[in-house]
């Protein structure tokens, strides 16, 4: 796989630090997050919120639900790129997904979904998206109207046979 040939749009090149591995030898989970995490901040910085508009407009995203997979392990000292993808937004929610890959061996090592709400921060309460942040997320979506739905994207955990499972609730 070449670089042109990642899934998604490149939010952000990294390498896995030394502190980020655990007793196993490999990146651990809470790290995982902290570079998805990242790349959203990258990317929100492409739509226009950053920490100018955080500041003047008192509004910014909260983060309300989000699911990681791991696919591969990365280890320290290794380049990783994420990617994005857009699957859906309305006037005041985001939905996208990111990809991480090996940046030199391209292999898929992780992805995460995210749902994302626009917040007015001075009464902690979802808002609509201004005029010019939709404009750009409308304008990031048209770059992949053709893409399909990401095969991990959706999933819910669930263990396929188990031995014992918890009642669901009425």
């Amino acid at each position: 796989m070449s670089e042109t040939e990642y899934s998604g749009i490149e939010i952000v090149r990294g390498t896995v630090l030394p502190e980020w591995i655990d007793v196993n030898d490999h990146m651990n989970v809470a790290y995982y997050v902290l570079a998805f995490d990242l790349a959203v901040d990258a990317l929100w910085e492409k739509f226009g919120i950053t920490k100018d508009y955080i500041s003047v407009a008192n509004s910014s995203t909260f983060a309300v639900a989000t699911h990681i997979t791991w696919q591969r392990e990365l280890a320290v000292d290794e380049p990783y790129v994420i990617t994005s993808q857009l699957l859906a937004y309305d006037d005041k929610r985001i939905q996208q997904f990111m990809r991480m890959y090996h940046a030199e061996k391209h292999y898929l090592a992780s992805t995460a979904e995210w749902l994302n709400l626009h917040v007015d921060l001075a009464v902690r309460k979802v808002t609509p998206w201004p005029a010019a942040i939709r404009e750009r997320i409308a304008a990031f979506a048209d770059l992949q109207r053709e893409w399909g739905w990401p095969l991990e994207a959706g999933q819910q955990i669930t263990v396929p046979n188990p031995i014992y499972r918890a009642s669901v609730r009425d």
